[in-house]
């Protein structure tokens, strides 16, 4: 039996806090003009497989990120692959809709927004072979030991996401925090669809891409000396 015909677990523990959902005046008539078209609810997906080629009127490499925080980084992103199906998943309905208007700014039409647990979009509405990429940008760290079993790239996870990939497809990880960053390597060279595609760069750690842009975080990370480490898994 591979990954793609195994039953991933109901996961009791989650990754991610529900925060607040007061949105600024811009951030709300962006969600107004736009969420109806661009966004779905995860808990609202109708039974069954998305179906992406229908909802951005065409067939193309889908990349999902999951964890898109304020959107600075995806609109980007998107706004530079307009050839991609963009989809990103976010629980903070504020980052959200500050993606929405930062999509906007950059008249990005290739971008679909879902609020949700990525593990449930994954598991029961993408079908093994349906993403050509999944990023992991920046994950909550959960720097307290007792806390990281909440982490997101666990080995379940990992195996869910791998088996969603088609062959040659990326799971791309970064992190500023070290720990979480040898907990990501150790997860994903023991996933046995995944290998790693910088195995002979010191460490295995990836090349740091120069289409990613640098947030205010991740420059934040640098000036308080932490660094940034890049993981880049295929499927063969």
């Amino acid at each position: 039996m591979n990954a793609s015909d195994q039953q991933v677990p109901f996961r009791q523990v989650v990754s991610y806090v529900q925060r607040g959902e007061r949105m600024t005046v811009g951030q709300q008539r962006a969600w107004d003009r736009h969420w109806p078209e661009f966004g779905a609810e995860v808990a609202g997906l109708p039974d069954g497989p998305l179906d992406t080629a229908t909802w951005f009127d065409r067939t193309a490499p889908v990349v999902l990120e999951i964890g898109s925080g304020m959107g600075e980084t995806t609109a980007q992103l998107a706004a530079a692959q307009p050839d991609v199906n963009y989809l990103a998943v976010e629980v903070y309905k504020p980052g959200l809709a500050q993606l929405l208007l930062r999509a906007e700014n950059f008249g990005v039409t290739n971008l679909r927004l879902l609020r949700g647990d990525a593990v449930v979009l994954l598991r029961e509405h993408l079908t093994p072979g349906s993403l050509d990429e999944v990023r992991i940008y920046f994950p909550d760290p959960w720097p307290k030991k007792r806390h990281h079993k909440r982490r997101l790239v666990q080995p379940e996870t990992v195996g869910l996401i791998a088996s969603r990939l088609v062959s040659g497809g990326v799971l791309h990880l970064a992190t500023d925090w070290e720990n979480y960053a040898e907990q990501m390597l150790e997860v994903c060279e023991a996933e046995p669809l995944l290998r790693n595609r910088h195995a002979d760069e010191p460490g295995g750690w990836a090349p740091r891409p120069d289409w990613r842009p640098v947030t205010k975080f991740e420059n934040r990370a640098h000036d308080e000396g932490r660094v940034v480490r890049d993981l880049i898994f295929e499927r063969p």
